[in-house]
């Protein structure tokens, strides 16, 4: 039996949001040369949503993509049937090359997933900077990475698992919970 504690409810979610669109315009000292990309499957909404706030804040709509890192794993999921890799689409709508890119994921774990997305960024151009904004760092890290944006922090041990859920994604709700045993 799992226990479930609520860290982040939609208002919390959408006040770290905000923040984060703040951090990224001071940062970069506004958005011009900037490209959101979203980590498929629930950085995609994230990213939709950074991009609608940054639109808010400066009155700047900047390009948007979504990236899929299956082929990038060191864990790669193989199809039942063929035994050959999953793949979903990457769609970024512009040349990414002297661009800064910020990536956009739910929660930074390990490490291994942000890896896959530098790579998979690098085959597609050759930006001038990587970024990453993540909703949820949650530690463990078995990589040398680091998330430039962070919408909260939530130390965890190895057998709790953080669970985020967006309206987006059919999830009924947008909340962040950490569940344990």
């Amino acid at each position: 039996m799992f226990k479930k504690t609520e860290i982040l409810d939609e208002q919390a979610i959408n006040r770290a949001l905000t923040r984060i669109a703040h951090e990224i315009l001071e940062k970069n000292k506004g958005g011009e040369e900037l490209v959101i990309v979203g980590i498929k499957t629930r950085g995609i909404p994230l990213a939709n949503r950074l991009q609608e706030k940054i639109q808010r804040i400066e009155g700047l709509s900047l390009p948007i993509g979504d990236l899929d890192i299956t082929l990038y794993r060191d864990d790669l999921v193989k199809a039942v049937d063929s035994n050959e890799p999953e793949i979903r689409n990457t769609y970024i709508p512009v040349d990414i090359s002297n661009k800064k890119v910020i990536l956009v994921d739910d929660v930074l774990y390990t490490g291994r997933t942000v890896r896959a997305a530098m790579d998979a960024v690098m085959d597609l151009g050759r930006p001038s900077q990587i970024q990453l904004a993540v909703l949820v760092d949650r530690g463990h890290r078995e990589l040398p990475i680091r998330a430039d944006y962070v919408g909260k922090n939530i130390p965890t041990s190895e057998k709790e698992i953080i669970v985020v859920q967006l309206n987006e994604i059919d999830d009924g709700t947008d909340s962040v919970s950490i569940y344990e045993k």
